[in-house]
């Protein structure tokens, strides 16, 4: 199993500043210093090895070293940084080929030969300067160290490129290095003060109590100069703000059970921190040091995994909340873990929200766990199949894979993911599985019938061509995941199943609703019962739209093809049809709903439900027709991105779009409209009695492929990025740019009659940045000093 794997980065907004890490400001200075050096450029290849304990930051002073010279005074020394995490398996293609990937070069996942790997190589380096990490390198076979290095110095890169390599043995470092060794010491008290006084206060540099602050150095030194011992031990403090629960730590007995050599007292440090934790927090750490070191850990999936080993049991605290689900439970516990230190290397989404985390290696340094026959498994709770990394490397598929009539005797499993295999159907025994909460299955094409036996099942993941018979959801009421819906035409499921699904949460698709009958009979999912639901995606799909619909073209400027667009015209001519109105208005969702996607949706008009989503943070308008246009969005309060796209039907987005709010669109940062062809008209917001404030945080506005359009508001005070793209006339330019100040990044492209830029567009827009200009072949001038009027610009493209 490989090791914890690392990356260059830090954490996000993690500043050039933020990089001199604590106590290391002098040697990352002397780093960059030495592999810069003169003397080196008119060496081939120099390698210098960083040698520490683990916990010492060896890892964060390479990164501390990369991001310097990145974005430092020496960017300018390299020509391109590489980084690769080793680890145990020292292989020297793998190497390479991660040289190429870190390059941003995907191609190189499918090259198996040496031979080729070097031959891209050489063309990505020919007379470049390189910088080059190793990280956490244990390999101390010489012969492969010589290999490898061979193989580098065929790149024909530049004289004066460096290798960093980062290890705890000194038998590695010697046989790799050429540069004087960077032999990483320990931080002082003071330092291992600084790094914990960080963690336990929010400001630490408000006055501290002397007291306390006593307790404190007196910890500190108990770090034993490791920065990850000091990181982990102000985690715990954080929660406890007495003197007696730090004279607690200070005093525990965990210090006396062995020396202070450093990777004993990380050792000891992380058993502190977790012995502090509550019984049921103990189990599901612990059982984190079962999963494959060095790997991603998605948040939703471990809280399954500790769901289907029975960790997340209610408590007393608990038990006095009404309705608390299980799974607040397990997200309650990865935030307590990750608080204290236990997690690292966070991963958030757009909204702040950790998705992901890792285990510091030394997390899973316990014992090993011998392989065990399958079969000896009589109270197996956890089962995950998986391909060898040989198979995808080779792209080699495994013949006659399946799953054994015997799974049905796994009585105990909660949990089962063959999601990453080519299994193609699964037994009927499958059915026995009563007390599976979890499965995940690959992109099969249908499912037995007995699926319907797992009424404890609360997670299920499948892929799009999954096809179910009728009735089989239907029992599955404690379904918390549920990625899609296909409605069946007429012995497939009915969306009446749905109804009695009221725990579904996160994202739920619902396709095939032209098979719904009408308004009455779209009730009967009972979306509006449903308040754990955040996404819905509603799909109509009609005979020869398949094709076409959604297929990116907008992507890459391409409009729809001829044939395209007589198939679209074609199913207009059906239009408009008023069962489709009546259907989705009985889909009328919860009102805790955040996004919403409605796509080739042909009714005569959108339901009035829509505008009273007050806490939707997304709207996607895709291939709908409705001959009343958009629906009244603007005085929604929390809607951050809007998208209206392929609405063929749409002519004029004027008053109705706005509503009557002296604030409109409060909260919108995005607005995308896009492939609108009879678009005519985007009128400005009505002006009521006193002052209309219109589109106050648009920070992107995108307008393509509406070449019809001839007029745009004015008024955008906060925007940033403008995409105009395929259109018949010049005017939309005008009117947005007459007011606008804000700008940062401007793209132009396939406008006709735009002989030269609104004068505004650049004199009043001095923070612009990027300026893109493609195809108006009518252009004639750009009357522009760039160092007077925009002395922020960085890009400027003209094609």
């Amino acid at each position: 199993m490989q090791d914890r794997e690392t990356t260059s980065f830090f954490e996000k907004n993690f500043t050039l500043k933020d990089a001199i890490i604590v106590g290391r400001d002098e040697v990352v200075s002397k780093i960059i210093a030495t592999v810069t050096n003169s003397n080196n450029e008119e060496k081939i290849l120099s390698v210098m090895a960083i040698v520490g304990l683990g916990g010492l930051g060896k890892t964060t002073l390479a990164r501390s070293v990369t991001k310097q010279l990145k974005e430092g005074e020496m960017e300018k020394y390299f020509d391109i940084t590489f980084w690769v995490y080793v680890s145990n398996s020292f292989d020297v293609n793998s190497i390479l080929r991660r040289m190429l990937e870190s390059y941003d070069d995907a191609s190189g996942a499918n090259l198996s030969s040496r031979e080729a790997l070097i031959g891209r190589l050489q063309l990505k380096l020919k007379e470049k300067r390189y910088f080059l990490v190793l990280d956490d390198l244990w390999n101390e076979d010489a012969n492969k160290w010589d290999d490898l290095k061979r193989c580098l110095l065929q790149l024909c890169a530049a004289k004066g490129s460096s290798v960093i390599v980062t290890t705890r043995s000194a038998k590695v470092a010697s046989i790799m290095e050429t540069l004087r060794r960077c032999d990483l010491e320990t931080l002082s008290d003071d330092e291992c003060w600084s790094i914990l006084k960080d963690r336990v206060f929010a400001d630490p540099n408000a006055p501290i109590a002397s007291e306390l602050e006593g307790l404190g150095r007196n910890i500190a030194k108990k770090c034993a100069g490791l920065p990850l011992a000091a990181k982990v031990l102000g985690s715990l403090m954080r929660s406890k703000n007495s003197s007696n629960e730090w004279s607690s730590i200070l005093e525990s007995k965990i210090w006396q059970l062995s020396s202070n050599r450093g990777d004993n007292r990380t050792m000891q440090v992380l058993r502190l921190s977790f012995d502090n934790l509550k019984s049921p927090l103990k189990q599901c750490f612990a059982y984190c040091s079962m999963l494959e070191r060095g790997s991603s850990i998605e948040r939703d999936n471990l809280i399954q995994l500790w769901m289907a080993q029975g960790f997340l049991h209610h408590s007393h605290d608990h038990q006095s909340k009404q309705g608390i689900e299980t799974e607040d439970i397990g997200n309650k516990h990865f935030d307590t873990l990750l608080e204290n230190s236990l997690f690292q290397d966070a991963t958030k989404d757009e909204d702040g929200v950790i998705t992901r985390c890792k285990m510091h290696d030394l997390a899973h340094d316990d014992t090993s766990v011998s392989n065990t026959i399958f079969p000896k498994f009589k109270a197996l709770r956890v089962l995950t199949f998986c391909e060898t990394e040989n198979q995808k490397l080779l792209d080699q598929k495994a013949e006659n894979q399946e799953l054994p009539n015997s799974l049905g005797k796994l009585k105990h499993l909660r949990y089962l993911d063959i999601s990453d295999t080519e299994i193609e159907a699964l037994p009927k025994s499958i059915g026995k599985l009563y007390n599976l909460q979890t499965l995940k299955l690959p992109d099969l094409e249908k499912c037995p019938k007995e699926i319907q036996n797992l009424i404890n099942l609360r997670h299920f993941y499948f892929g799009e061509g999954m096809k179910f018979e009728a009735e089989i959801l239907r029992r599955l009421t404690n379904l918390r995941t549920l990625p899609s819906f296909n409605v069946g035409k007429e012995r497939g499921p009915a969306i009446k199943e749905l109804g009695g699904l009221n725990q579904l949460r996160g994202h739920l698709i619902i396709d095939g609703l032209q098979h719904v009958r009408d308004g009455e009979e779209a009730k009967n999912a009972r979306l509006v019962q449903k308040n754990h639901l955040r996404e819905l995606t509603f799909k109509w799909t009609d005979d020869g739209l398949a094709d076409v619909l959604d297929d990116g073209s907008l992507g890459s400027h391409v409009p729809p093809n001829e044939n395209q667009t007589d198939v679209l015209d074609d199913a207009s001519s059906l239009l408009p049809n008023e069962n489709q109105t009546y259907v989705l208005g009985g889909l009328e969702p919860h009102g805790n709903l955040q996004s919403l996607k409605i796509e080739n949706f042909m009714g005569v008009r959108f339901p009035s439900w829509i505008t009273s989503l007050q806490n939707l943070k997304q709207i996607r308008l895709l291939n709908c027709c409705s001959r009343e246009g958009v629906p009244t969005l603007g005085h929604l309060p929390n809607l951050r991105s809007l998208e209206i796209k392929r609405m063929k039907k749409l002519k004029c987005v004027g008053a109705e779009f706005y509503g009557t709010s002296t604030t409109l669109f409060p909260a919108l940062k995005a607005l995308y409209i896009l492939g609108c062809q009879e678009l005519i008209e985007w009128m400005e917001a009505p002006r009521i009695s006193g002052e209309v404030v219109v589109f106050p945080c648009l920070e992107e506005l995108e307008l393509r492929y509406c070449p019809k359009l001839r007029n745009a508001p004015s008024r955008f005070p906060r925007l940033k990025r403008l995409w105009i793209d395929e259109m018949d006339n010049n005017m939309p330019i005008e009117n947005i740019s007459t007011q606008l100040t804000t700008l940062t990044n401007l793209y132009i492209d396939h406008v006709k009659g735009l002989t030269c830029l609104p004068e505004g567009m650049l004199n009043n827009n001095k923070s612009l940045t990027y300026l893109q200009i493609v195809n108006c072949d009518e252009l004639t001038c750009i009357a522009l000093d760039v160092s007077d009027t925009l002395p922020c610009l960085e890009k400027l493209k003209i094609v």
